[in-house]
């Protein structure tokens, strides 16, 4: 299908679209693509759905977007056309299935599987499913770097607006390349700059990752789909929010970080939580790729569960607040950040509340269609498995509804939680909003109250430097990266003053960590490497075993690595490495190393 009539123009690419450029050429396209379904309104003849969707793609910039690079490069400019083609593909049968909603979900899904070509695609990927020649639903796969969620919501609501007949009034929003000017701006730099500070703080200080444990392997997961549809949990937590006065969605991801925190054993929650971006007026309707990632640190380390709602409310707006940024020095400064630290970004848990987005979004299905459903009808808890998919986390949550009925769903490491505990997961979550609704809850009895208990990491674990670490798992994987050179590693207790211990006169130091992982929060690790007749250094070890980190959340670099030439005889104690004669020893992440 042709369109013409638009503005041609080229420009630099915004930050958003940097952001989900780099995540389209890096990760698989089911990943990182997204989809939709809307439903046709009955009577609508073909043509007219397909002439509403080439009103849309000459009325948006994004839809006429693309981006040429050379390859092995990330795009640098948007080039907008003013003209040009794309494709429906009409999907016609005699008899829908069973369950068309269903089925058009599937098409839908089915096509994010496939890359957009940024030079050329149309960002659009859209089959119009008919019964008899009549449309009965639009399914389309989308590309992430020119839409999101909010955009495919406000392009339905204006499709169905053109096919009522109505009038729609020019576009108020930024497009892309307004948005890209006002990001060079310097005003718009130091947002961004603000943003990296932000980041950093918390790479720095934080958990390297939520789910340090054991059985906690790999960097993606192929894990079932499990959903909570609750009227209880609804009527809970909107009797919790009249009760403190707090926002119902501040209520719900403070409950949710209280159990992960609770569940991980972690003084705080970390997490990814994806924001719209969409708060100003001029970005409110825009159709272009805006979510970005905020990084959110909740310290869970208060009495109250009333105590941590306060606390949840800024952090969630200073997260949000330092969710537009640079992509590419984001990453750059993570790099250097994790290889100073000696820790690895997880990324391991994220919540996704997409419920206060316009009802419009929510794609149909046959879970969802329901959804709505008056909460006097709605069931009181609903637990029910859907399908595997493959990703990059241990724990990610999307939240569909708050009202009538709490509706989301997760998807969890069935390495750490077998499916009953999953379900019981979830089922604490309502159990803690249910008390919460009535009383203050204190944290200390999130066990009692939930049924969720810590995970039990057993003695061979330890918290160093903010992280949960496993010495005998970090000596493993820096032996492996070194071909098998004997290493033992032992966590050393910060004193007062920030500084190791000392060793006694006859050398030796404590053997290990306490059997209850009582390393101070800030100790440190040390690595002795009997390195033989090689001219290994610290630097040289440092960067093996930062290259082994990924898919490895509890093996932790150490602060210090000392190499010496023949490990001792009784291998496994730390006094007796320290009487080996020492080589070379240092950080291994600056130059000051021998």
């Amino acid at each position: 299908m042709a369109y013409a009539g638009g503005e041609e123009r080229r420009g630099p690419v915004t930050m958003g679209q940097a952001n989900m450029i780099r995540c389209m050429l890096r990760d698989e396209p089911e990943h990182i693509n997204i989809h939709d379904v809307w439903p046709v309104p009955e009577g609508t003849g073909t043509a007219s759905a397909i002439e509403a969707l080439r009103s849309l793609a000459i009325r948006h910039e994004a839809l006429r977007t693309t981006f040429p690079h050379a390859a092995g490069s990330a795009p640098r400019e948007q080039v907008v056309a003013a003209e040009g083609t794309f494709t429906v593909t009409v999907v016609d049968h005699e008899e829908l299935p069973d369950d068309p909603a269903g089925y058009a979900e599937s098409l839908a899904r089915g096509a994010r599987s496939e890359r957009f070509r940024l030079d050329r695609d149309f960002p659009l990927r859209i089959s119009l499913v008919a019964r008899s020649g009549a449309p009965v639903f639009v399914a389309m796969a989308a590309s992430h770097a020119v839409t999101d969620v909010g955009a495919l919501g406000i392009l339905k609501e204006e499709w169905l607006s053109l096919l009522a007949g109505e009038t729609l009034p020019p576009p108020a929003s930024l497009t892309p390349l307004g948005l890209a000017a006002e990001e060079a701006t310097p005003a718009g730099l130091r947002k961004s700059e603000a943003s990296l500070r932000h980041w950093e703080r918390i790479l720095r200080t934080g958990p390297q990752a939520m789910f340090a444990e054991p059985g906690a392997e790999g960097t993606e997961v192929r894990t079932p789909r499990l959903t909570l549809r609750s009227r209880r949990a609804a009527r809970a937590l909107a009797r919790v929010a009249e009760r403190t006065g707090g926002m119902p969605s501040t209520v719900l991801l403070t409950a949710w970080c209280a159990l992960v925190a609770h569940r991980a054993d972690q003084p705080a929650c970390v997490a990814a939580v994806p924001t719209s971006n969409r708060y100003h007026p001029r970005l409110a309707r825009s159709v272009n790729t805006l979510s970005q990632d905020a990084l959110l640190s909740l310290d869970v380390r208060v009495p109250t569960f009333d105590a941590l709602l306060k606390k949840a409310w800024g952090a969630a707006l200073n997260a949000y607040r330092h969710s537009q940024f640079d992509a590419v020095a984001l990453w750059e400064m993570i790099g250097r950040t994790t290889h100073e630290r000696g820790s690895r970004f997880a990324r391991d848990v994220v919540f996704n509340d997409v419920s206060t987005l316009p009802a419009t979004v929510t794609t149909v299905t046959t879970e969802t269609a329901t959804a709505g459903q008056d909460a006097a009808t709605g069931p009181a808890l609903e637990l029910s498995w859907g399908p595997d998919q493959v990703l990059p986390t241990r724990v990610l949550t999307f939240v569909h509804a708050i009202e009538p009925l709490l509706h989301l769903s997760t998807w969890v490491d069935p390495a750490l939680f077998k499916r009953d505990e999953a379900e019981a997961f979830l089922t604490g979550l309502v159990r803690l909003l249910e008390a919460a609704a009535t009383d203050d809850v204190p944290l200390a009895s999130l066990t009692e109250v939930t049924g969720v208990r810590p995970v039990e990491r057993g003695p061979r674990w330890c918290r160093v430097d903010g992280s949960w670490t496993s010495p005998p798992l970090v000596a493993q994987a820096l032996s492996e990266a070194l071909d098998g050179l004997p290493v033992h590693v032992t966590a050393d207790a910060a004193a007062p003053d920030g500084t190791t211990p000392a060793a006694a006169p006859d050398g030796s130091t404590p053997d290990a960590a306490a059997p209850d992982g009582a390393a101070s929060h800030g100790g440190a690790l040390t690595a002795y490497i009997a390195a033989g007749d090689s001219p290994l250094t610290s630097a040289q070890a440092h960067t093996a075993l930062m290259d082994a980190l990924p898919g490895r959340p509890g093996v932790l670099a150490p602060r210090r690595y000392v190499i010496v030439h023949n490990p001792p005889a009784e291998a496994d104690r730390t006094s007796a490495w320290l009487r080996q004669q020492i080589l070379r020893e240092g950080t291994g992440r600056d130059r000051d190393v021998t």
